[in-house]
Order: C-alpha cells, then sequence, then structure tokens
C-alpha cells in the first residue's frame, strides 16, 4: 500500500520541492541550526546580551529552537501545519533532539491548537511533535493546557497586542507536575509560550521551559536570508 501511495503521489522535499525525501539530505545539511551562543532566556542568537527578552517579564523559564525561521523553512512549516504532511512532525522531532539538548523535566506538553483550526487541519502539529520528543526522550506526555476561548489571529498583531490577545486564553488541565517543557512548532514574539507557561506556573510547576522547531529572527541586515519578512510572516505561526 505505501509503494502505491508513493507510485500515485511522489514525495518530494518541502523545502527545495525536489523529488525524495520529506526533507532532503541536501536541505537537512543547509538548515539554518541554531547551534551557536543563544539567549539563555528566550533562545535569540546572542554571543552577549538580548534585545528581544531585555525588560519583558517571561512566563517560562528558557526558551530554546532548533531552527532559524527563514522563507524555506516557512515553507515546510506551512505544509506541515496546513497542508496535511503530518509526518514532518517526526522529522522536526530528530532535528530539535539533535540541536536542544534534553530538558530536565518531568512531563512535556504542548500549546494546544484553536479548536476550529484543529479540525480545519485535521491533526495537531504541535500536539504531535510533543508526541514524538517525550517518546525520544523517554519523558511522559501529558495534556495540560486547553484552550478556553477563542483569540484572533496572532500574526497580524504586533507584540504589545498578541499580548493582550492572548490574556486568559488557556487553562491547566489534569496533575500540574513540578517541572514541565512546553513544545510547539514556531516561536514568533514569544507571546504564546509565556501566557502558556504562566498558566501552568499559576497551576503548580515551578519551572517551565520551551522548546519550539523554529523561531523567528530580527536582523538589521536586509540581504540576511534568516530576516523576517513580509512574506515570511504570512506563513507564520500565531506564536
Amino acid at each position: 500500500m505505501r509503494e502505491l501511495v508513493e507510485l500515485l503521489f511522489p514525495t518530494r522535499c518541502l523545502l527545495c520541492q525536489r523529488h525524495g525525501d520529506l526533507v532532503c539530505e541536501a536541505c537537512l545539511c543547509s538548515l539554518p541550526l541554531l547551534t551557536g551562543p543563544v539567549c539563555t532566556t528566550c533562545g535569540s542568537p546572542a554571543a552577549a546580551g538580548c534585545r528581544e527578552c531585555v525588560g519583558r517579564r517571561l512566563g517560562f523559564r528558557s526558551a530554546r529552537s532548533a531552527v532559524g525561521y527563514r522563507r524555506d523553512v516557512a515553507r515546510a512549516v506551512g505544509a506541515w501545519k496546513e497542508g496535511g504532511a503530518w509526518r514532518m512532525a517526526r522529522v522536526a522531532a530528530r532535528i530539535i533532539v539533535g540541536v536542544v539538548p534534553r530538558p530536565a523535566a518531568d512531563a512535556v506538553t504542548s500549546v494546544p491548537p484553536d479548536r476550529e483550526r484543529a479540525l480545519w487541519r485535521g491533526h495537531d502539529p504541535a500536539g504531535a511533535l510533543a508526541h514524538e520528543l517525550a517518546r525520544t526522550w523517554q519523558l511522559p506526555h501529558q495534556r495540560l493546557l486547553e484552550r478556553r476561548l477563542r483569540v484572533a489571529p496572532q500574526k497580524e498583531l504586533d507584540a504589545e497586542r498578541r499580548r493582550t490577545n492572548l490574556a486568559s486564553a488557556f487553562r491547566a488541565c489534569g496533575r500540574v507536575p513540578q517541572a514541565v517543557v512546553i513544545i510547539d512548532d514556531v516561536y514568533t514574539t514569544g507571546a504564546t509560550a509565556s501566557v502558556a507557561a504562566l498558566t501552568l506556573r499559576e497551576a503548580g510547576a515551578r519551572s517551565v521551559d520551551v522548546i519550539t522547531f523554529a523561531r523567528t529572527l530580527r536582523s538589521r541586515r536586509p540581504d540576511d536570508p534568516a530576516r523576517s519578512s513580509a512574506s515570511v510572516a504570512q506563513l507564520e505561526s500565531d506564536r
């Protein structure tokens, strides 16, 4: 059956569109991995000092991401989330494990999707990624958050309006352990991750860390291939 499906619908690389693996070897080797110095709080590439989280009160202890959110990565994330490329969760998990150290946590959870959006997509990308990572790290995968209300799409809002938009968007469910790691697909401004982490802390967690597959990068250089742009923003997560 798998051979028939591949014959009728051959796999294309989500980044370069060539026939082959879901992410081909060449694209894997060229991914903008965030393996260098990063901010110990928000995970932004920063050898010294960080302008992204300075002066902000973030709900999580630390955030780490595996790759920079440039155009080809945004294309892959868009296909994963909106195009039904659900197998990308396993690929993303392998990439994360190669970059981000295993967290010191009691449980792994994920940012829950909007109910209507999840029904439309037919899958939960962040939840599937959390499942793969929990299995690899041999940690319990628990559903600890749920949506309390539907919020406006985040991608068209600035950082301050994102925080206001997300206020009281989540509630904790189940027994929240002491140390939790929240998994999501993309870290944009950190607004969603911060509110989700604060919700878990209010429910009893002492420390909450965040791990995502990708994160947006801020750059002054207009020719930087990893620089956030309007075209990339159109595919950004509502994070």
